[in-house]
Protein backbone atom coordinates (compact mmCIF):
# COMPACT_ATOMS: atom_id res chain seq x y z
CA UNK A 1 0.00 0.00 0.00
CA UNK A 2 1.42 3.74 -0.81
CA UNK A 3 2.07 5.67 2.22
CA UNK A 4 0.02 9.18 2.54
CA UNK A 5 2.03 11.97 3.04
CA UNK A 6 0.26 15.29 4.30
CA UNK A 7 2.30 17.79 3.06
CA UNK A 8 2.93 21.06 5.01
CA UNK A 9 6.16 23.27 6.29
CA UNK A 10 4.07 24.84 9.18
CA UNK A 11 4.82 24.48 12.80
CA UNK A 12 1.79 23.84 13.59
CA UNK A 13 0.80 21.10 11.81
CA UNK A 14 3.65 19.54 12.22
CA UNK A 15 3.07 19.16 15.71
CA UNK A 16 -0.52 18.11 15.26
CA UNK A 17 1.77 15.14 12.80
CA UNK A 18 3.78 14.55 15.44
CA UNK A 19 0.80 13.91 18.32
CA UNK A 20 -1.08 11.66 15.79
CA UNK A 21 1.63 9.61 15.06
CA UNK A 22 2.00 9.14 19.13
CA UNK A 23 -1.42 7.54 19.33
CA UNK A 24 -2.13 6.59 15.64
CA UNK A 25 -2.11 2.56 17.06
CA UNK A 26 -4.30 2.68 19.86
CA UNK A 27 -8.07 2.68 19.06
CA UNK A 28 -8.75 5.40 20.75
CA UNK A 29 -11.42 7.81 19.20
CA UNK A 30 -10.36 10.79 16.81
CA UNK A 31 -12.22 13.79 16.72
CA UNK A 32 -11.01 16.35 14.07
CA UNK A 33 -12.20 19.75 13.92
CA UNK A 34 -11.58 22.08 11.20
CA UNK A 35 -13.40 24.76 8.59
CA UNK A 36 -15.08 23.13 5.82
CA UNK A 37 -12.39 22.46 3.00
CA UNK A 38 -9.47 22.17 5.36
CA UNK A 39 -8.93 18.55 4.55
CA UNK A 40 -10.23 16.55 7.59
CA UNK A 41 -10.57 13.63 5.01
CA UNK A 42 -7.14 13.60 3.98
CA UNK A 43 -6.32 13.11 8.00
CA UNK A 44 -8.35 10.50 8.55
CA UNK A 45 -7.27 8.50 5.83
CA UNK A 46 -3.82 9.63 6.70
CA UNK A 47 -4.84 7.86 9.98
CA UNK A 48 -5.96 4.61 9.11
CA UNK A 49 -3.05 4.27 6.28
CA UNK A 50 -0.50 4.82 8.84
CA UNK A 51 -2.11 2.59 12.03
CA UNK A 52 -1.96 -1.13 12.49
CA UNK A 53 -5.36 -1.49 10.52
CA UNK A 54 -4.42 -0.07 7.43
CA UNK A 55 -4.89 -3.53 5.59
CA UNK A 56 -8.52 -3.72 6.77
CA UNK A 57 -11.91 -1.80 5.27
CA UNK A 58 -11.71 2.19 5.69
CA UNK A 59 -15.37 3.48 5.18
CA UNK A 60 -15.69 7.09 4.72
CA UNK A 61 -19.64 8.26 5.75
CA UNK A 62 -21.26 11.79 4.81
CA UNK A 63 -23.35 12.29 7.57
CA UNK A 64 -25.00 15.33 6.05
CA UNK A 65 -25.09 13.92 2.44
CA UNK A 66 -27.79 10.94 4.16
CA UNK A 67 -31.16 11.63 4.86
CA UNK A 68 -32.11 11.57 8.54
CA UNK A 69 -34.96 8.86 7.74
CA UNK A 70 -31.88 6.55 5.69
CA UNK A 71 -29.20 6.72 8.17
CA UNK A 72 -30.24 4.15 10.42
CA UNK A 73 -30.12 1.63 8.06
CA UNK A 74 -27.33 2.84 6.46
CA UNK A 75 -24.96 2.96 9.27
CA UNK A 76 -26.06 -0.90 11.34
CA UNK A 77 -28.19 -2.36 8.24
CA UNK A 78 -31.52 -4.18 8.05
CA UNK A 79 -33.20 -7.41 7.73
CA UNK A 80 -35.25 -8.27 5.01
CA UNK A 81 -38.81 -7.45 5.41
CA UNK A 82 -38.13 -4.86 8.59
CA UNK A 83 -39.96 -2.02 6.15
CA UNK A 84 -41.48 -1.58 3.33
CA UNK A 85 -38.75 -1.46 0.48
CA UNK A 86 -36.38 -3.94 2.54
CA UNK A 87 -36.30 -6.59 -0.02
CA UNK A 88 -33.34 -7.84 0.57
CA UNK A 89 -30.88 -7.72 3.91
CA UNK A 90 -28.45 -5.48 4.07
CA UNK A 91 -25.15 -5.00 5.87
CA UNK A 92 -24.41 -1.41 7.82
CA UNK A 93 -21.89 0.56 7.09
CA UNK A 94 -20.61 -0.37 10.64
CA UNK A 95 -20.17 -3.93 9.59
CA UNK A 96 -18.88 -3.27 6.40
CA UNK A 97 -15.56 -1.35 8.70
CA UNK A 98 -15.31 -4.17 10.87
CA UNK A 99 -11.77 -4.86 11.68
CA UNK A 100 -11.02 -1.32 10.36
CA UNK A 101 -11.69 2.17 10.52
CA UNK A 102 -15.03 4.07 9.69
CA UNK A 103 -15.04 7.73 9.43
CA UNK A 104 -18.12 10.04 9.86
CA UNK A 105 -17.81 13.15 8.42
CA UNK A 106 -19.98 16.10 9.62
CA UNK A 107 -20.63 14.94 13.10
CA UNK A 108 -22.17 17.74 13.99
CA UNK A 109 -24.93 17.01 11.52
CA UNK A 110 -26.04 13.76 12.98
CA UNK A 111 -29.62 13.80 14.38
CA UNK A 112 -29.97 13.69 17.96
CA UNK A 113 -33.15 10.86 17.28
CA UNK A 114 -29.81 8.67 16.67
CA UNK A 115 -27.22 9.96 19.05
CA UNK A 116 -28.52 7.28 21.75
CA UNK A 117 -27.98 4.46 19.24
CA UNK A 118 -24.86 5.21 18.14
CA UNK A 119 -23.39 6.06 21.79
CA UNK A 120 -24.89 2.05 22.49
CA UNK A 121 -22.87 0.65 19.28
CA UNK A 122 -19.22 2.46 20.66
CA UNK A 123 -19.96 1.41 24.03
CA UNK A 124 -21.05 -1.96 23.31
CA UNK A 125 -19.05 -2.33 20.23
CA UNK A 126 -21.98 -4.54 19.03
CA UNK A 127 -24.56 -3.16 16.30
CA UNK A 128 -28.37 -4.91 15.83
CA UNK A 129 -30.05 -4.27 12.40
CA UNK A 130 -33.28 -2.61 11.82
CA UNK A 131 -35.51 -5.70 12.18
CA UNK A 132 -33.58 -8.46 13.74
CA UNK A 133 -33.18 -9.19 17.98
CA UNK A 134 -29.64 -10.38 17.40
CA UNK A 135 -26.33 -8.48 18.04
CA UNK A 136 -23.15 -8.66 15.68
CA UNK A 137 -20.21 -7.82 17.44
CA UNK A 138 -18.11 -5.27 15.59
CA UNK A 139 -14.53 -3.93 16.07
CA UNK A 140 -13.66 -0.59 14.51
CA UNK A 141 -12.03 2.12 15.10
CA UNK A 142 -13.78 5.45 15.33
CA UNK A 143 -12.35 8.94 13.27
CA UNK A 144 -15.10 11.58 13.12
CA UNK A 145 -14.95 15.20 11.88
CA UNK A 146 -17.00 18.38 12.72
CA UNK A 147 -16.91 21.89 10.87
CA UNK A 148 -17.81 23.69 14.57
CA UNK A 149 -16.80 23.13 18.19
CA UNK A 150 -19.25 20.54 19.15
CA UNK A 151 -19.51 22.08 22.68
CA UNK A 152 -21.74 24.17 21.56
CA UNK A 153 -24.17 21.79 20.49
CA UNK A 154 -24.16 20.27 23.88
CA UNK A 155 -24.86 23.50 25.29
CA UNK A 156 -27.75 24.18 23.18
CA UNK A 157 -29.13 20.49 23.73
CA UNK A 158 -28.85 19.24 19.89
CA UNK A 159 -25.73 16.76 21.16
CA UNK A 160 -25.39 14.41 23.69
CA UNK A 161 -22.90 14.97 26.16
CA UNK A 162 -22.04 11.66 27.06
CA UNK A 163 -21.66 10.61 23.51
CA UNK A 164 -19.30 14.05 22.80
CA UNK A 165 -16.92 13.08 25.41
CA UNK A 166 -17.07 9.45 23.65
CA UNK A 167 -15.96 10.48 20.32
CA UNK A 168 -13.54 13.07 22.16
CA UNK A 169 -11.21 11.09 23.60
CA UNK A 170 -7.99 13.03 21.00
CA UNK A 171 -9.36 16.03 20.14
CA UNK A 172 -7.38 17.60 16.85
CA UNK A 173 -8.11 21.12 15.77
CA UNK A 174 -6.70 21.51 12.07
CA UNK A 175 -5.74 24.91 11.60
CA UNK A 176 -7.51 26.66 8.06
CA UNK A 177 -5.03 27.36 5.25
CA UNK A 178 -5.19 30.70 5.64
CA UNK A 179 -3.26 30.22 8.93
CA UNK A 180 -0.32 28.61 7.12
CA UNK A 181 0.82 30.30 4.44
CA UNK A 182 3.69 28.76 4.30
CA UNK A 183 2.14 25.95 2.56
CA UNK A 184 0.34 27.37 -0.12
CA UNK A 185 2.67 27.37 -2.49
CA UNK A 186 4.16 24.00 -1.46
CA UNK A 187 0.64 22.42 -2.06
CA UNK A 188 -0.37 24.30 -5.18
CA UNK A 189 2.90 23.11 -6.92
CA UNK A 190 1.82 19.67 -5.95
CA UNK A 191 -1.67 19.64 -6.90
CA UNK A 192 -0.32 21.28 -10.29
CA UNK A 193 2.47 18.54 -11.02
CA UNK A 194 -1.08 15.71 -9.71
CA UNK A 195 -2.82 17.55 -12.70
CA UNK A 196 -0.48 18.45 -15.18
CA UNK A 197 2.87 16.01 -14.67
CA UNK A 198 4.73 17.19 -17.77
CA UNK A 199 4.20 20.63 -17.29
CA UNK A 200 6.82 23.09 -15.11
CA UNK A 201 5.10 25.87 -13.78
CA UNK A 202 6.37 28.38 -11.77
CA UNK A 203 4.92 31.67 -9.69
CA UNK A 204 5.70 34.92 -10.13
CA UNK A 205 6.39 36.90 -6.92
CA UNK A 206 3.74 39.09 -7.91
CA UNK A 207 1.23 36.11 -7.95
CA UNK A 208 2.70 34.56 -5.07
CA UNK A 209 2.45 37.74 -3.09
CA UNK A 210 -1.24 37.57 -4.26
CA UNK A 211 -2.04 34.05 -3.24
CA UNK A 212 -0.57 33.67 -0.21
CA UNK A 213 -2.72 37.61 1.16
CA UNK A 214 -5.89 35.40 0.01
CA UNK A 215 -7.75 34.16 2.77
CA UNK A 216 -9.07 31.02 1.05
CA UNK A 217 -12.41 30.79 2.62
CA UNK A 218 -12.44 27.55 1.09
CA UNK A 219 -9.44 26.34 2.08
CA UNK A 220 -7.53 23.30 0.42
CA UNK A 221 -10.54 22.35 -1.37
CA UNK A 222 -10.47 25.54 -2.78
CA UNK A 223 -6.67 25.61 -3.60
CA UNK A 224 -7.27 22.42 -5.37
CA UNK A 225 -9.77 23.63 -7.44
CA UNK A 226 -7.14 26.65 -8.06
CA UNK A 227 -4.70 24.29 -9.04
CA UNK A 228 -6.76 21.79 -11.44
CA UNK A 229 -7.72 25.57 -13.48
CA UNK A 230 -4.11 26.83 -13.34
CA UNK A 231 -2.62 23.06 -14.71
CA UNK A 232 -5.09 23.12 -17.63
CA UNK A 233 -4.62 26.94 -18.81
CA UNK A 234 -1.25 28.08 -17.39
CA UNK A 235 1.80 27.65 -19.22
CA UNK A 236 5.54 28.59 -18.14
CA UNK A 237 4.86 31.37 -15.48
CA UNK A 238 1.50 31.84 -13.37
CA UNK A 239 1.31 35.54 -13.56
CA UNK A 240 -1.35 37.88 -11.38
CA UNK A 241 -3.73 37.92 -14.54
CA UNK A 242 -3.90 34.14 -14.81
CA UNK A 243 -5.28 34.40 -10.77
CA UNK A 244 -8.93 34.59 -10.15
CA UNK A 245 -10.91 38.36 -9.76
CA UNK A 246 -11.56 37.23 -6.19
CA UNK A 247 -7.91 36.62 -5.56
CA UNK A 248 -6.48 39.23 -7.60
CA UNK A 249 -8.80 41.88 -6.02
CA UNK A 250 -9.01 43.13 -2.54
CA UNK A 251 -12.10 41.90 -0.42
CA UNK A 252 -14.64 44.23 1.71
CA UNK A 253 -12.87 44.42 4.53
CA UNK A 254 -9.27 45.13 2.84
CA UNK A 255 -11.15 47.72 0.48
CA UNK A 256 -13.16 49.91 3.72
CA UNK A 257 -9.54 50.23 5.45
CA UNK A 258 -7.90 51.82 2.17
CA UNK A 259 -11.19 53.73 1.23
CA UNK A 260 -12.70 54.99 4.30
CA UNK A 261 -9.86 56.57 6.17
CA UNK A 262 -11.71 59.96 5.81
CA UNK A 263 -15.30 58.27 7.15
CA UNK A 264 -13.20 57.17 10.61
CA UNK A 265 -11.02 60.33 10.86
CA UNK A 266 -12.99 63.09 9.76
CA UNK A 267 -14.81 65.17 13.14
CA UNK A 268 -18.23 65.93 12.17
CA UNK A 269 -19.82 63.56 10.44
CA UNK A 270 -23.36 61.55 11.91
CA UNK A 271 -24.49 58.30 10.96
CA UNK A 272 -25.96 58.54 8.05
CA UNK A 273 -22.92 60.65 6.53
CA UNK A 274 -20.72 58.11 7.84
CA UNK A 275 -23.01 54.91 6.30
CA UNK A 276 -23.05 57.25 2.62
CA UNK A 277 -18.94 57.64 2.84
CA UNK A 278 -18.50 54.22 3.23
CA UNK A 279 -21.00 53.08 0.84
CA UNK A 280 -19.43 55.96 -2.29
CA UNK A 281 -15.92 54.76 -1.81
CA UNK A 282 -16.51 51.24 -1.59
CA UNK A 283 -18.49 51.59 -5.54
CA UNK A 284 -15.39 53.33 -6.66
CA UNK A 285 -12.90 51.40 -5.28
CA UNK A 286 -14.72 48.00 -6.55
CA UNK A 287 -14.98 49.64 -9.87
CA UNK A 288 -11.09 50.69 -9.76
CA UNK A 289 -10.35 47.13 -8.83
CA UNK A 290 -12.36 45.39 -11.43
CA UNK A 291 -11.59 48.24 -14.26
CA UNK A 292 -15.29 49.55 -14.21
CA UNK A 293 -17.14 45.94 -14.60
CA UNK A 294 -20.27 46.56 -12.77
CA UNK A 295 -21.08 42.86 -12.60
CA UNK A 296 -18.00 41.70 -11.37
CA UNK A 297 -18.20 44.87 -8.85
CA UNK A 298 -21.05 44.12 -7.18
CA UNK A 299 -19.61 40.29 -6.75
CA UNK A 300 -17.18 41.44 -4.85
CA UNK A 301 -18.77 43.50 -2.80
CA UNK A 302 -21.72 40.84 -1.92
CA UNK A 303 -24.45 42.76 -3.88
CA UNK A 304 -27.10 41.52 -6.63
CA UNK A 305 -26.23 43.56 -9.59
CA UNK A 306 -29.70 45.14 -9.03
CA UNK A 307 -28.83 46.81 -5.73
CA UNK A 308 -25.57 48.00 -6.93
CA UNK A 309 -26.58 49.83 -9.65
CA UNK A 310 -29.40 51.40 -7.61
CA UNK A 311 -26.59 52.92 -5.31
CA UNK A 312 -24.90 54.31 -8.11
CA UNK A 313 -27.77 56.18 -9.07
CA UNK A 314 -28.14 56.84 -5.40
CA UNK A 315 -25.22 58.80 -5.08
CA UNK A 316 -24.83 59.76 -8.71
CA UNK A 317 -21.60 57.98 -9.51
CA UNK A 318 -20.23 56.88 -13.01
CA UNK A 319 -18.75 54.34 -14.44
CA UNK A 320 -15.46 56.13 -14.15
CA UNK A 321 -12.98 53.82 -12.33
CA UNK A 322 -9.49 55.73 -12.76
Amino acid sequence: MKPLVLLTQNSKMKEILQRLDQVIDSDSSILLIGETGVGKELFAEYIHKKSKRALNPFVKVGLSAIPSELLESELFGHEKGAFTSASTERKGLFEIANTGSIFLDDIDDFPLSLQSKLLRVLESKEIMRIGSSTTIPVDVRLITASKIDLKELVEAGKFRLDLYYRINVIPVYIPPLRERPEDIQLLLEHYIKHYAPEKTIKFSDDALKLLIQYNWPGNVRELKNLAQRLAIFARDTIRPDDLPLEIRVENPVQLIVKACKHCFLGDGMDFNQVVSCLEINLIREALKNTKGNQSQAAKLLGLSLSTFRDKMKKYQLDNNHK
